[in-house]
């Protein structure tokens, strides 16, 4: 058990990666809050899987960019399990495609609150009662390359969680050690929504791997960089392309 005896929050983890990240770090020992905004039902069946596993969850509904909610999640977890090891910040999304030249203001800032706004607030929270351990950030391939169509608000953002994570790195270490994700396509309802099925197959003919990536290859990356197997690593934004792209 690369995890037993620890603690971790995952955000947006009542479906997709979220929920794998979840998973995979209980089935690893670790104790797991889960935090959803409206997948209520797939938190719920998160944690019903891990139960019946053996393992520790609860699951709690939150906007993350409310710091009332924030601080709640916090604080809940802590009283149950006594405390916080790692910080999974997974919750984000594209919202909708806009071009620059139709985009609202209220749209980039929503964008910016759900993928940065929320990242800052719960690493602040959990910096209160986190003394050492771990914190992964879902990035983007679009941090990297500014993304598809009408993603700049999106790329924007996960270019700056890059950023963060980067400086996190320093400020927090050596205690902390701060990484990300940089998933490109991976097989998720974000992709379902927002990706025409001829971009995905495209994606298929084109990467070197031939295929677009699972949930569980990013939860397995999520536990590398969350226990010790990582131990000398902080500060690295990790390509999960399939190869696409090389940075």
């Amino acid at each position: 058990m690369k995890l037993a005896g620890k603690t971790a929050i995952v955000t947006g983890g009542g479906r997709d990666i979220g929920a794998a990240v979840a998973i995979k770090l209980a089935s690893e020992g670790a104790s797991v809050a889960i935090n959803y905004y409206s997948s209520s039902e797939g938190a719920e069946a998160t944690v019903a899987q891990i139960k019946v596993a053996g393992g520790r969850a609860i699951a709690m509904q939150g906007d993350l960019n409310l710091k009332a909610d924030v601080d709640a999640l916090v604080s809940k977890t802590v009283e149950t399990f006594g405390g916080v090891d790692i910080l999974v910040n997974n919750a984000g999304g594209l919202i909708a495609r806009k071009t620059i030249a139709e985009m609202s203001l209220d749209h980039w800032e929503a964008v910016m609150r759900l993928n940065l706004t929320s990242t800052f607030l719960m690493t602040q929270a959990c910096l209160t009662t986190m003394s050492s351990g771990a914190i992964v950030n879902l990035a983007s391939q679009a941090g990297r390359d500014g993304g598809g169509p009408g993603a700049v608000a999106y790329a924007t953002s996960k270019g700056a969680v890059m950023t963060m994570t980067r400086g996190l790195a320093k400020e927090l270490g050596p205690d902390i050690r701060v990484n990300a994700l940089c998933p490109g396509m991976i097989d998720t309802d974000f992709h379902n929504v927002h990706t025409p099925d001829a971009g995905r197959r495209g994606f298929e003919a084109n990467a070197p791997l031939k295929r677009q990536g699972h949930v569980d290859d990013a939860a397995n990356l999520v536990l590398f960089l969350a226990c010790d197997d990582s131990a000398f690593i902080t500060g690295t934004n990790i390509d999960l392309n399939g190869g696409i792209l090389f940075s």
